[in-house]
């Protein structure tokens, strides 16, 4: 068994989003993602084999998808993203974390 806090001892100056892989099997990833102002490169879009599960724990954050929707995401916030649906971060906020756990399946 493995447990942890996942506020606890969040880095607050990132030269890049830090991902951590909190649990993994054969079907399922479970990520936590802290973001300190990051957003995906431009023209930069994800495009992930397995549906995603993300959940904005706490921060806030903006996606965008390639068919030109967006989804404001503050904490509590969760989207569940179909696998292939193309997909980016736009903005999350400057001045705090944001930490996301992402759920790959």
């Amino acid at each position: 068994m493995t447990s942890g806090d996942l506020l606890r001892d969040l880095p607050r100056n990132l030269p890049e989003e830090l991902v951590e892989t909190l649990s993994e099997s054969d079907t399922v990833r479970i990520e936590r993602i802290v973001s300190t102002g990051h957003a995906s490169p431009e023209g930069f879009w994800y495009d992930q084999p397995r549906p995603e599960l993300v959940l904005v724990v706490q921060g806030r954050a903006r996606l965008e998808f390639d068919d030109g929707e967006t989804l404001s995401l503050e904490s509590g916030g969760w989207v569940d993203i179909p696998a292939h649906r193309r997909h980016r971060v736009a903005w999350t906020t400057p001045d705090e974390p944001t930490v996301w756990l992402a759920v790959h399946y």
